[in-house]
């Protein structure tokens, strides 16, 4: 019993399932009671307006007539067999006896005059509930005008058991649908449970079934969606993990090596502060790598003090290709850009700046001599791409869906200075943005396209 209350409290399920039954018994009985009242309560209303009519006309011929007019009109209405089975109607004299009308004797108490009230008689023997008004005449006579409530009471019993039987039906098929509300909602919340669970314990390939188009579909949907995206975070730091592992323990131990024989040979103070400069230059380059991987993390998280504004791209654009247009003079490279009209978007001009600067730098670093790269804002349905085009040697098929990654690096760059999170940090600072990241072959050449939603929905 303790268990069933404890479930109960602790399931909403339970609630929501007792809160209908109660919702659907509150209806049920409102109704019933509506239409037993519009139904019994009409046919009490018309029972008590004929007997004041019919009190009214009959104390209407005595004022007329007097007493003899009176007796006649009560035999006349006792015999014109319009209610003769039902209908009341006594003339009793100062002293309580019938004069005239259908009661033999009367026993009990008179209603009040004037005023309508429940009476059990006696007629041939038979008890049965009565509706009287009594009108006091002149003399001290009363003249008592009624109803036989035998039908009316015979059509409130049948109506009563008909809506009680109603009432108890209705409940019962009310507490069968809480039931099943019940089960069916617990067994939905229970698959999402389960799922959770499961991913708990550290399954993360565990997907909750998506059934129909209801709000558990999208909450399962939902769910599904952002355990996805864990499990890209999670092999993201898998990957992450194996790739400094690989690549940063080489430098690590090229410098250990460096200095370890700097230490063992016995060379001059300028020898050796060479050694130690060189070491010192190859540790900046690891901690710009553990400043690039922060960086990446930080735009990942949304906690890298992110503040979107109205931007033109057509401006960014401009202010970063004059900024490089020396340096891919000095390298023998030609940089322009495309003039177009204004495009806004919204966005952070900081982390934009910083990929679009990211972009141009990997065209000049890869693209060769000689190379020619090409700045432009393409405006789309809705959104807006900020694309960096050159006619390098482009990067192998296979080697495209890979560029993104952290660390990673086609083989015939690996002789050059890098460490392949250059493209990571501006497709994560296009996710930041609502947007995405494109990588393709032009054939001569590669294209980068950084699309920005006009309306970004990290905003």
């Amino acid at each position: 019993m303790i268990g069933s209350r404890v479930s109960l409290r602790g399931s909403i399920a339970a609630r929501l399932a007792l809160g209908y039954a109660l919702l659907v018994a509150l209806s049920v009985a409102t109704l019933a009671a509506v239409l037993y009242f519009g139904t019994v309560g009409v046919l009490e209303h018309s029972v008590d307006a004929r007997i004041r009519a019919v009190a009214q006309h009959l104390q209407s011929r005595y004022r007329d007539g007097g007493a003899t007019a009176l007796e006649r009109e009560i035999a006349i209405q006792l015999s014109d067999r319009i209610d003769t089975d039902t209908e009341i109607l006594v003339l009793l004299s100062p002293q309580g006896q019938p004069v005239a009308g259908n009661l033999g004797g009367w026993q009990g108490p008179l209603p009040k005059a004037g005023e309508l009230a429940y009476r059990t008689l006696t007629r041939d023997g038979e008890r049965f509930s009565a509706r009287l008004v009594t009108r006091a005449l002149d003399g001290g006579a009363l003249l008592v005008v009624g109803r036989d409530l035998r039908e009316l009471d015979a059509v409130r019993a049948v109506i009563g058991r008909a809506l009680s039987l109603g009432v108890v039906v209705s409940l019962l098929l009310a507490l069968a649908g809480a039931l099943v509300f019940r089960r069916q909602l617990e067994r939905r919340i229970g698959q999402i449970r389960r799922a959770a669970r499961q991913v708990g314990a550290g399954d993360l390939t565990r997907r909750i079934a998506v059934q129909g188009s209801d709000e558990f579909a999208r909450l399962s949907a939902d769910i599904n969606q952002m355990l996805d995206r864990i499990g890209e975070l999670m092999e993201g730091v898998r990957h992450v993990s194996n790739s400094i592992a690989h690549d940063l323990r080489t430098p690590l131990g090229r410098v250990r090596a460096r200095l370890e024989t700097a230490l063992q040979e016995s060379r001059s103070c300028d020898e050796l502060s060479e050694v130690a400069r060189a070491a010192i230059e190859q540790i900046d380059e690891l901690t710009g790598v553990f400043d690039k991987l922060l960086q990446i993390a930080a735009v990942e998280s949304g906690v890298a003090g992110v503040s979107f504004a109205t931007l033109d791209l057509q401006s960014i654009a401009a202010d970063i290709v004059e900024l490089y247009e020396p340096a891919a003079e000095a390298q023998g490279a030609w940089l322009g850009m495309a003039a177009g009209p204004p495009c806004q978007v919204q966005g952070d001009r900081q982390l934009i700046a910083s990929a679009l600067s990211s972009l141009i730098d990997n065209a000049l670093k890869y693209g060769g001599t000689g190379v020619r790269i090409a700045v432009s804002v393409q405006p789309e349905a809705d959104a807006a791409a900020l694309v960096v085009r050159d006619d390098g040697p482009g990067v192998p098929a296979a080697d495209l869906a890979h560029l993104c990654e952290r660390f990673y690096r086609v083989d015939r760059s690996r002789h050059l200075p890098g460490n392949g999170l250059g493209l990571s940090i501006v497709n994560a600072i296009a996710q930041q943005h609502g947007g995405k990241l494109i990588v393709h072959n032009t054939s001569p050449g590669l294209e980068v396209r950084l699309v920005l939603p006009r309306f970004s929905h990290a905003a």
